[in-house]
């Protein structure tokens, strides 16, 4: 099983202990994140919920090892990673987090197969069958009988799967998904939302940002963000 390994690692992902993020645009400071604490353990399903400049997209950017905190602490498998260089945040991201994003941002003139196959060269891993484990990949989302086909030739709701296939190849502790749904019609985005519901049973860790409340409940947890702070954290 994909996910055995995990057992003997950290049930806990991410600890986030009053995780601060300012930025100065001209002569104002912006509390981008204003003090987060939040623990993100294996197997959670959150979606993460708020109006637009409410800090969504900066604990994104925190998660998948695109920004550094101003001030806090982040611990990622217990390890602190608060204040990692560039070059260890880029190699923690390209082997350990899954991203999808509302564009799907599928390289146009390569095919399904190759762009799937993506991550394993970004992440330097030394894999013999790269082509058999994006097969597997694509297995795992229905699309293996699009694998010679380019972004082009697909629908949207298709793209969406291959950048999911994408996201799991690594096989990342962690998957966080940008609006991912934000491109689609309704029919699309539940099918896609049942996708992610059957890939938990596998053992994935979803964080999702959306604006959708009916995607939203398809999360077992939810986290209502306002001016850079959590003021909800609910399970169901």
């Amino acid at each position: 099983m994909i996910f055995e390994d995990r057992m003997i690692k950290s049930e806990k992902i991410f600890e986030l202990s009053d995780l601060r993020r300012c930025y100065r645009v001209g002569d104002e400071l912006v509390h981008a994140l204003a003090g987060v604490d939040l623990t993100i353990s294996d197997r959670e399903f959150i979606a993460v919920i708020g109006s637009s400049g409410s800090g969504k997209s900066t604990l994104m950017h925190m998660l998948g090892f695109m920004d550094s905190p101003t001030s806090g602490k982040m611990l990622f498998e217990g390890r602190d990673v608060s204040a990692i260089d560039r070059e260890e945040r880029s190699r923690l991201r390209a082997t350990s987090i899954g991203f999808v994003f509302q564009a799907f941002n599928l390289l146009p003139k390569l095919t399904v197969l190759d762009n799937v196959i993506l991550p394993l060269i970004y992440s330097r891993k030394s894999v013999k069958n790269k082509s058999v484990l994006a097969i597997k990949a694509l297995e795992r989302v229905g699309m293996e009988h699009r694998a010679t086909h380019t972004p082009g030739q697909l629908s949207g709701g298709e793209r969406q799967r291959v950048a999911i296939a994408r996201s799991l190849i690594n096989e990342p502790r962690l998957i966080l998904a940008d609006e991912p749904t934000g491109n689609l019609d309704r029919k699309n985005r539940m099918s896609i939302m049942d996708l992610f519901t059957s890939l938990m049973d596998e053992g994935i860790t979803l964080v999702l940002v959306t604006h959708d409340d009916e995607v939203a409940t398809y999360a077992k947890r939810r986290i209502l963000m306002q001016d850079g702070i959590v003021i909800e954290d609910s399970s169901k």
